[in-house]
């Protein structure tokens, strides 16, 4: 039979003998039949890649049947060199390579694949695409040659891959070869072993959401590697991922996580609230499984918080009363204190005791709703013989500071520093600021100060708040001190101290002293003076009478772009008529 192909044909049907060829390599062969295999393949390969003849020739080209071809080309051990001889003048393109590497995608020819791989990239020079590289990595896997599989992973994460590009590809190809799921794990462990965890984590999540979960192997290996790279965010994400996929933990999972909390300094914490709610120390498993979901509600995921401890709690994960406390404080931070009080009632169905933690959460819900039934929880815990703890009490002082409720607030401080607790800074800067807005700064002063000695590290709202008070009775003197004694801690440097000084030692009628602050606060690009600073001091000078400084800063203020606020503007205006009308007279 005669026919007549164009040079893509020929080709095509050239390459593809490849694969046949190395399918059907004989076991074991003579010299002299290697040699006959030998001949009778180059003689194919001159006849199918001699050129056609020319149209008046008379002879038409005979082409063999594809057997015989692949029958001629066969030869024992099949090398670089054989198949450049062979193959040498055949055109490579990536569909041709995709298809020779399928025809080779059984076990048994996975080798011949790989050895195709090589030589048309080493010897012929190819550039292999994704998908090339995706194929042949199935066939190796379905061959059960990971350590293969695995090289060439890391060689096309090298060239191609970031986040999930490798994972999509290879998902693509999946049912062209069929190697199982193993293969989606070597993908995962080959990007966290080339400490690359975020990429293995984005094809992580994008396999699952396809219906391919990693396996716990390949979880522990993301975890590892994120701890020892000082990832810790990472790792908690990577481990509630985990658990959303329901893939649940064994001891090596959760000795990493201890190992992640205990470099992030979260551990000492952590067993301090399981020790409030149980009482005892809880096994390494139970703590970290409890630090999730803590982790969790504090993020202000509250709803997801809830499902996952519903679900540790069906799997044993977390003891009883644990996920119930925990739950219940999920619930005040949403708020929802009506479900908060069923889970509590529960818990007492279920004969778990009530315990610090609950009330403190409880105390907190309400301490920003209802002071009074805060103050009748706390009441409550006590007479149930539980001990309120530091952030208990900052709750409340909180709560009643805001609502006015100054003696109970510090009545509520001082039984804190008596039972051994330091108040928060939130907590002080709002007894504070209660103190100082009904006149009692002195009051306030000496509590910062007996504070100062037992240890307190203050920040800047603090000073602020007495800072104002001092201003609202005209002390600059204190006011001075205060800013002096900021600067000497660190933290005077900073636009929103340099406004506070300015408004209140205009206040104060030391104008000149308040300037200098707006020079002060322009000497750097990041204290550059604001429209509160020169409406201060605008103000100021209007009211000393000096209208000239006024509209100087005034020109100076329109100059840098700043807008004033519509009372300054109105304030000069006045003062300028009145200035020019006394003049008049």
């Amino acid at each position: 039979m005669s026919f007549t192909w164009g040079m893509s044909s020929m080709c095509t049907v050239i390459v593809r003998s490849v694969a046949c060829v190395l399918r059907r390599v004989p076991p074991l062969a003579t010299n002299a039949q290697s040699r006959q295999f030998r001949h009778r393949s180059l003689c194919a390969c001159r006849t199918l890649l001699s050129p056609p003849h020319r149209a008046g020739q008379h002879k038409e080209p005979v082409f063999p049947e594809i057997s015989i071809v692949i029958t001629s080309a066969m030869s024992k051990g099949w090398s670089f060199d054989s198949l450049t001889t062979s193959f040498g003048s055949v055109e490579l393109t990536q569909p041709l390579v995709e298809s020779v590497l399928l025809d080779l995608k059984e076990p048994d020819d996975a080798k011949k694949a790989l050895t195709f791989f090589h030589w048309s990239s080493r010897t012929r020079r190819f550039e292999h695409d994704l998908r090339s590289y995706c194929f042949i990595v199935h066939i190796l896997v379905r061959a059960g040659l990971l350590v293969d599989a695995r090289a060439l992973l890391e060689s096309a994460i090298g060239k191609y891959a970031r986040g999930s590009s490798v994972a999509e590809v290879l998902l693509s190809t999946y049912e062209a070869v069929l190697p199982g799921r193993r293969v989606f794990d070597l993908l995962l462990q080959t990007y966290s072993n080339m400490r690359m965890v975020g990429a293995a984590f984005d094809a992580c999540r994008y396999l699952g959401d396809r219906g391919f979960d990693a396996s716990l192997i390949s979880f522990n290996t993301m975890l590892r590697v994120a701890q020892r790279s000082d990832q810790s965010g990472l790792a908690w994400k990577v481990f509630e991922y985990m658990l959303v996929r329901r893939i649940y933990p064994n001891k090596a999972t959760t000795q990493v996580m201890v190992d992640v909390m205990c470099k992030a300094g979260v551990l000492p914490k952590m067993v301090g609230v399981l020790d409030r709610i149980h009482g005892k120390r809880c096994p390494p498993g139970v703590i970290v499984n409890a630090a999730l979901a803590f982790r969790i509600i504090e993020e202000g995921r509250a709803e997801e918080a809830i499902m996952l401890l519903k679900r540790m709690l069906q799997r044993n994960m977390v003891l009883d009363d644990i996920a119930y406390s925990l739950i219940i404080s999920a619930y005040c931070k949403m708020p929802n204190l009506d479900s908060a009080y069923e889970t509590r009632n529960e818990m007492i169905n279920r004969s778990c005791s009530l315990n610090s933690f609950v009330y403190t959460s409880l105390i907190g819900s309400y301490s920003e709703r209802s002071i009074e039934e805060a103050v009748r929880l706390m009441e409550e815990m006590l007479s149930m013989g539980l001990r309120p703890y530091d952030e208990t009490y900052n709750h409340l002082i909180v709560g009643l500071s805001r609502t006015g409720r100054r003696e109970e607030s510090l009545k509520h401080c001082e039984k804190m520093l008596d039972d051994g607790f330091m108040p928060s800074c939130s907590a002080c800067n709002e007894i504070l600021s209660t103190l100082c807005k009904a006149g009692e700064v002195e009051e306030a002063n000496r509590m910062l100060t007996s504070l100062l000695e037992k240890g307190l590290v203050p920040d800047r709202d603090m000073y602020l708040s007495l800072i104002d008070g001092y201003g609202d009775t005209g002390n600059a003197r204190e006011v001075l001190k205060l800013y002096y004694e900021m600067e000497h801690r660190g933290i005077g440097s900073d636009p929103v101290v340099y406004t506070s000084m300015i408004r209140n030692l205009c206040r104060c009628g030391k104008v000149n002293e308040a300037e200098k602050f707006l020079s002060i606060g322009g000497t750097t690009k990041e204290l550059v003076p604001t429209s509160c600073m020169y409406d201060s001091l605008i103000a100021g000078y209007c009211i000393e009478g000096d209208v000239r400084r006024a509209l100087l800063l005034y020109d100076d203020m329109i100059m840098k772009e700043l807008v004033p606020c519509s009372d300054t503007f109105m304030r000069l205006v006045k003062e300028v008529l009145r200035t020019r009308a006394s003049r008049h007279l």
